[in-house]
Formats: structure tokens, sequence, C-alpha cells
């Protein structure tokens, strides 16, 4: 959220600087391959849980994987390796909002990806940074220039394009997915209000990116139980043979610390390189985690459908530089 508005917080590197790593030589080309392995890992992971496994518990695993975050999260903070601000009631309170669409997020995000194809959620997932320009636009007034404009447009396009050449096209996959695009959209443009009031209430006056892991992720522990018995999954979570195996239970625990390695190399990588080098690489890493996805998972495509994707892609490189320009330009 701080790369969009064309800056890196200092919490951020001060966060860093609470731990010191090994050192390493070539450490850039080391967190970006950590960065990139760990965030397509995450999301193959989650699909293989989803439909290889054919869980359908999407909200207890989020809750599962939130849970691990929270303990590996607090170990760390207990043995000094990094500092997060206490959890305090009026920040809770502050924070409640976001939490709660944080929350839909991540549960749309799991029920799409048992439906649609590792792809074309990347595609169509180009479609937040579309309502979230227009968001930024209406609500702070920020002005994009035409090849932002251009790239979203393109987004759009190669979105509808894929949809109607999808073979594996699943109607409630693609109503999950889009509610995910407002959902995650909305969270970022919350976001922006709430950070400058939430770091007012905290004890130093800032709020680093571990800080905001456990915060959200706590949060959305109590929050997540209630979802869990409003869907009904207490009874199918009863019944499944798989919480019997200890493998599977191997596979979703590690996908809980993947999702937290996402946090540890990004910042790893952004304080290595910077913001230009992050963003890009950020919206190149979708090509490899899509064709993972198409081979891995063997869906079936078309030669229209593979163009439309990679149409995608290219889509998102080319709003990446768009945005890095326009606020260079600024």
């Amino acid at each position: 959220m701080d790369l969009e508005d064309g800056k890196v917080e200092k919490d951020r590197v001060k966060t860093l600087r609470c731990y010191r790593p090994i050192k390493l030589h070539n450490q850039s080309l080391l967190s970006g391959l950590a960065y990139c392995i760990s965030s397509c890992s995450m999301i193959l992971v989650n699909k293989f849980v989803l439909s290889g496994y054919d869980f359908n518990a999407g909200i207890s695993l989020m809750v599962y994987q939130n849970l691990v975050s929270v303990l590996v999260v607090s170990i760390l903070r207990i043995f000094g390796v990094i500092s997060t601000e206490p959890l305090t009631w009026k920040l809770v309170k502050v924070w409640f909002p976001v939490n709660v669409i944080f929350v839909g997020m991540l549960i749309t995000s799991m029920f799409s990806l048992k439906y649609i194809n590792v792809a074309m959620v990347t595609v169509l997932k180009n479609v937040t940074n579309v309502i979230t320009a227009l968001g930024e636009t209406y609500l702070f007034m920020k002005h994009h220039d035409k090849r932002v404009w251009t790239a979203l447009f393109l987004m759009i396009i190669s979105a509808f394009s894929g949809g109607m050449t999808d073979l594996s096209f699943h109607a409630i996959g693609y109503i999950w997915q889009t509610l995910n695009c407002f959902l995650t959209a909305s969270y970022s443009l919350t976001l922006r209000r709430v950070m400058d009031t939430a770091k007012q209430v905290t004890k130093s006056g800032k709020l680093n990116e571990f800080s905001m892991v456990l915060l959200n992720n706590t949060l959305s522990l109590p929050l997540g139980l209630l979802l869990i018995f409003a869907f009904n999954e207490v009874d199918y979570l009863y019944k499944t043979p798989l919480l019997k195996m200890p493998m599977f239970w191997l596979v979703i625990t590690s996908s809980g610390f993947l999702g937290l390695a996402i946090s540890f190399t990004s910042l790893w990588f952004l304080h290595q390189t910077g913001a230009t080098t992050y963003s890009l690489v950020g919206s190149l890493n979708k090509i490899p985690l899509s064709i993972a996805g198409i081979l891995l998972f063997k869906v079936p495509t078309s030669l229209e459908n593979s163009l439309s994707i990679l149409f995608g892609l290219l889509a998102g490189v080319f709003f990446a530089k768009a945005k890095l320009q326009d606020r260079s330009q600024s």
C-alpha cells in the first residue's frame, strides 16, 4: 500500500533492523528469489489443498493459516527477533473495520481459487487495480496519466477475453473472484484512511509490517470462528477423513508458514533493492506462477485462452511500469 503512494515507510526499514540476518553475497538476488518462491508457493499450495485434496472448508483453512502466523510472530517477538506494537483496545477499535474487509478478502480468495485455475485467477485479479484506481480518483482526487488508464483498459479486455475463452469456466468461481476484487480494492483504500489514525493510538506512534500481520491475523480468528459456524463447516470438519492424514496437516501448516514468509521476504527484498524493482518483479512473478498453475494442475486450455492470459500478464507489467513513471513525474 505504501508503494502505491510512491514511498516506502521508514517503519519497515526500522523493523528489518530489529534483527540482523546472516551476511550473504548478493542478497538482492537471494531476497528476490525468496520473495518469488514464497509468493508463488503460497497460491499453489492453497490450490492444491482446495482442489487436489478437495477440501471444502476454505474458512477453516484461512483460520488455521492465520493461527500459525500469530503463533510464529508471537514467538519471534518473545525472542526479540522482531518488534511489534502491543494490541490495545483503542488500536483494535480503530482497526476492526479494516479487519472485517481483510477476512472477507481472504475467504473470497479461497472460494474463487477452489473453482478457477491459478492462471485465470492471476489475470482476473488485475481488475482490482482498475477498481483501486477509480477509488483513488474519486475518494482521494489522485490523478493518473494516460499510460496508467491505458494499462487498466488492457487489463479489463484481458479479463473479459480470458473469461470468454476459459475452458474450465465456473460461474460460482467467477462470482467469488469478482467479490474478491472489490474487497481487495476496498481493503487497500480503507487501509490508507485508517493507517494514520492507527499510528496515533499506538505507544510508539508507528505501525510496522509485523504489527499489522499480528493485528490482522489475531483479530481474524474470532471472526473466522463465527463464520465457520455460520457456513456450517463444523459438520464437514467432523466427517472429513482428511484431518486424520498427517500429510494433510503438514501441507496446510506449510501454507501457514508460507503466508508469513511472504511478509518477511517482501520486506527483505524491498530493503535490498527498492520500490521500483520490487513492483516490477511482483508483476513479472505472475508469469511463472501462471505457467506453473497450468502445468501442475493439468488445466485444459486453448490457444485463445493462453493468449488472453499472456496478454493480461503483460498488461500487468505495463501497468507497473506506468505507475512507476507516473509517480516519478509527480
